[in-house]
């Protein structure tokens, strides 16, 4: 069973059918007493990260967050709940996350860069991943595949082993990271068709 996180600022709706639309059996948990009912667990989010950080403690998710990926069962984040992952945001101030994987979450600056175009903010719509090596939750996925952003802001860890692939937009910026059981990506799988639908059937079978 995986159960996906409901702490009021993820895109429930359409995880829970991504993961339907491949046959695995998932559920939204909306008590953190659920977290250990379920043998993969998923954390979305859109929406601000000091809001998100702190409904999360508010709600009594965060300890048994920490314990499910210490116990070894998969784990992905998605979007937000990539970044929450990290020790630090600077969205708006500092504020402090889970600090599951070491490092920190920045905003895109193009003030110091040339590029042939102006680039928007947020990064918004369909965009290439550079695979830095391979991850279980890409079998059978091709380099260069294109999935699905929104995202004014991305994760810089501090270890680079923890990166498992890279975007390009005006930097090229860690858009999914896997260490251990802890899977997290900055684009939205269950929103990028076939190949995102791919990555979540990867998961549940982990």
């Amino acid at each position: 069973m995986i159960g996906i996180i409901d702490y009021g600022m993820g895109n429930l709706g359409s995880v829970v059918k991504g993961f339907e639309r491949v046959g695995a059996e998932a559920r939204v948990l909306t008590d953190y007493r659920e977290v250990k009912t379920v043998d993969r667990l998923v954390l979305p989010g859109v929406g601000a990260f000091a809001d998100a950080a702190r409904t999360l403690r508010a709600k009594n998710f965060v300890g048994p967050i920490l314990d499910f990926v210490a116990g070894g069962r998969p784990f992905l984040g998605i979007c937000l709940g990539l970044q929450l992952l990290f020790d630090v945001s600077y969205e708006d101030g500092e504020h402090t996350g889970l600090g599951i994987i070491a490092g920190k979450v920045v905003p895109f600056d193009f003030s110091k860069i040339s590029t042939p175009t102006k680039l928007k903010i947020p990064h918004m719509g369909w965009n290439t991943l550079s695979w830095k090596r391979q991850v279980p939750m890409l079998e059978g996925l091709k380099q260069n595949c294109s999935v699905y952003f929104v995202h004014s802001y991305y994760v810089v860890p501090d270890d680079e082993a923890v990166c498992a692939t890279l975007t390009s937009y005006g930097v090229d910026f860690t858009s999914m990271i896997w260490k251990d059981n802890v899977y997290a990506t900055q684009f939205h799988p269950e929103k990028s068709q076939t190949v995102g639908l791919k990555m979540l059937e990867n998961f549940a079978r982990l």
